[in-house]
């Protein structure tokens, strides 16, 4: 069983046609005031819990979503149960809203967001402890962060494997936190930027880091990703997708494919090109979870990108 904790959300997403950079001087960075003019809109389910989940269902993979929602959450409830979720640790409040997300992505997959928690403030209710049944793997995904703080402390006091992955929540994690996250960590996954501000925050140097969790994976968006244990660096392509819609949920989906892999006793560079496929199918489609894809799809499509055989 694989627990996945985070966020659920219903997501806008404004889709930038440019590059923020191309319109951002480093030398006026401290008084910004700035409007971007999008080409799309849409509102979307989303959320880091559900996103992982998502994927990980379409993988033939069950996960549990542990996690908060709002007074208006019942549509988005009926959606992850038709998708094979589990749901029932899914604790709704009705006196808030679920989490909403406001992003403005450009083509190279920068985002600036504002996000409104709602519901989420409540997650640190939520226990692992409370969970019934075998754990094969916790998620540990942005939400709260006293609760991604619990959920550590929680993992670590019932030994169990789980996958850290602060991301979004790293400003508001205080050092000691990252530090606690870190240290016997399964798997620690971020991007190129949010690994260098743990590195920052902590004090760590690359050695230290290795030395204090089993996998530390770093996503490089159209570059791919690198997979790196003490002993071992292993540099894994981008799949390649069939067009680019929207590159937002391609960082969950790709957890969720390292996920099953890894669950399945694949070896780490398998688990990586899982990854990097489950992702590109997210950036076909406008939105996180309205892409789809059979097995036997993404069988092909792995060999297609990779040239070796997978059996889900």
């Amino acid at each position: 069983m694989i627990i996945v904790t985070g966020s659920l959300s219903f997501d806008y997403i404004f889709n930038f046609p440019g590059k923020f950079k191309d319109h951002i001087l480093a030398e006026k960075i401290h008084l910004l005031n700035l409007s971007f003019l999008t080409d799309k809109l849409n509102k979307n389910l989303g959320g880091t819990a559900a996103n992982i989940s998502y994927n990980l269902s379409l993988l033939g993979e069950q996960s549990i979503i542990l996690a908060t929602a709002g007074k208006d959450f019942a549509p988005y409830k009926r959606f992850l149960k038709k998708a094979g979720i589990e749901t029932k640790y899914i604790k709704t409040y009705k006196n808030d809203f679920t989490s909403n997300y406001f992003a403005l992505v450009d083509q190279r997959d920068n985002q600036i967001g504002g996000f409104y928690a709602g519901a989420m403030t409540k997650a640190k209710t939520l226990s692992i402890t409370k969970m019934t049944g075998p754990i094969d793997l916790v998620v540990i995904s942005p939400t709260e962060p006293k609760a991604m703080v619990k959920f550590v402390n929680e993992c670590q006091q019932l030994k169990l494997p789980y996958l850290f992955d602060p991301g979004m929540q790293l400003p508001r994690l205080t050092k000691s936190e990252l530090l606690k996250g870190i240290n016997k960590a399964e798997i620690l996954i971020g991007n190129d930027y949010e690994i260098s501000l743990m590195r920052k925050r902590t004090n760590l140097t690359k050695r230290q880091l290795l030395s204090k969790v089993k996998i530390l994976i770093t996503t490089l968006a159209e570059r791919g990703s690198l997979i790196e244990t003490q002993k071992k660096k292993i540099k894994i392509k981008a799949a390649k997708p069939k067009n680019v819609s929207d590159p937002v949920g391609a960082g969950d989906a790709y957890r969720a494919g390292f996920v099953a892999g890894y669950l399945r006793g694949y070896n780490l560079r398998t688990c990586g090109q899982m990854g990097s496929v489950a992702a590109a199918y997210t950036v076909e489609k406008y939105g996180t979870m309205t892409h789809r894809f059979t097995k036997k799809e993404f069988e092909k499509r792995y060999y297609h990108n990779f040239y070796a055989k997978i059996t889900l």
